[in-house]
């Protein structure tokens, strides 16, 4: 039975039509100070379970919880995470596990929570989890999720099972979820056969084309993506961001409707650029391969200023999800179980102060 912790009284309602199966038409210090110095990695206890102890004597103890020492880390011994969600009050997030689309709310100091498991394909896994644009109201969240045949857009209420909003789309590598300033869902998705595949999709939240799109009856906003690892929304400027990997390089996209033109920063060395988020003026993007966030300032023109570079680098592995919590602090999740070199408490979802630097080159 799964474990319901997105309690709400009075959730509001809305006319559904059922899912939409698309076709075209015929470094700094975190609040409660640095990371301490960490043991060298060891192999990880199997998922959802926690490490043993063996005293002096050889027979085994009892197993003992999953602690960190580092009191920035919120939560451990998790799968690796595919996305994090931070709730209104800052203080709690929703985690999802990228290769076994659980859903957890996790706080400081308290065990995870099992909210929903969302059906997935391990090779795709669950790579998006955003809020509701009217959470305070409705309590729903909305997923990004690749099947073994398709990847879906899907939709959490509490108490129900997770209800595909879209579907039919081709599943490729990589992908991301964002909701842009209007309140509609933007969906990257990786390239592959089929009229949605290598897109930006910018849906409402019933999984039909967003008013406001280049063609009113598709959901395509953007063309040219490869294999996505975020997208996230700059408030202020309306501006949406996507990072990608391609053959010869990473990329960071300034996501404009029709076809993505120059990138506006590129990465010749392959760090595996993933999940992204915007900070007053700040953009940080999280590294997976190099275990970084790296840190660059828009600026105007579609220039960027000062000395864009990597923060962090190595002291928590392979990064993939990252987002802004309402009270200005960043929340990590890390993968080092998915090809990385997992420690004794990996994969964690770090809470940190928003890093005060912030190396690729300019397109």
């Amino acid at each position: 039975m799964l474990v319901v912790a997105m309690l709400a009284s009075g959730c509001a309602t809305f006319p559904d039509d059922g899912a939409r199966d698309w076709r075209e038409r015929a470094e700094g210090q975190g609040e409660l100070g640095g990371p301490p110095a960490l043991a060298s990695p060891e192999p990880p206890p199997p998922e959802g379970s926690q490490p043993d102890q063996q005293p002096q004597g050889g027979s085994p103890s009892a197993p003992q919880p999953c602690v960190d020492p580092d009191p920035q880390v919120v939560a451990t011994c998790l799968g690796p995470v595919g996305a994090v969600a931070v709730l209104p009050a800052g203080d709690e997030a929703l985690v999802g596990e990228r290769t076994t689309g659980r859903v957890l709310r996790v706080k400081k100091g308290s065990a995870p929570q099992l909210v929903t498991t969302v059906p997935v394909d391990p090779a795709a896994g669950l790579t998006g989890l955003v809020l509701s644009p009217g959470y305070a109201e409705d309590r729903l969240v909305y997923a990004l999720a690749g099947t073994a045949s398709d990847v879906q857009v899907l939709r959490l209420a509490p108490g129900e099972p997770p209800k595909p909003v879209l579907t039919g789309i081709p599943r490729g590598a990589g992908g991301a979820l964002a909701v842009d300033p209007d309140g509609s869902l933007l969906v990257a998705t990786g390239a592959g056969a089929g009229p949605l595949a290598g897109k930006v999709l910018r849906i409402d939240t019933l999984g039909r084309p967003a008013p406001g799109n280049p063609d009113p009856a598709s959901p395509v906003l953007s063309s040219g993506l490869v294999a996505p690892g975020g997208l996230c929304v700059d408030p202020s400027t309306r501006t949406v961001w996507a990072t990608d990997r391609t053959p010869t390089r990473d990329v960071l996209h300034r996501v404009v409707p029709g076809a993505l033109g120059t990138p506006a920063w590129t990465w010749p060395d392959k760090p595996g650029v993933a999940g992204c988020t915007v900070l007053p003026g700040t953009l940080a993007v999280a590294e997976r391969g190099a275990g970084a966030l790296f840190v660059l300032r828009p600026g105007e023109n579609g220039s960027f200023t000062g000395d864009p570079k990597p923060v962090l680098t190595g002291t928590y592995g392979a990064l993939a999800a990252i987002t802004l919590a309402p009270d200005g602090l960043i929340w990590l999740g890390t993968v080092n179980k998915d090809g990385g070199r997992p420690g004794a408490t990996d994969d964690r979802v770090i809470r940190i102060q928003p890093p005060s630097g912030g190396a690729g080159s300019a397109a």
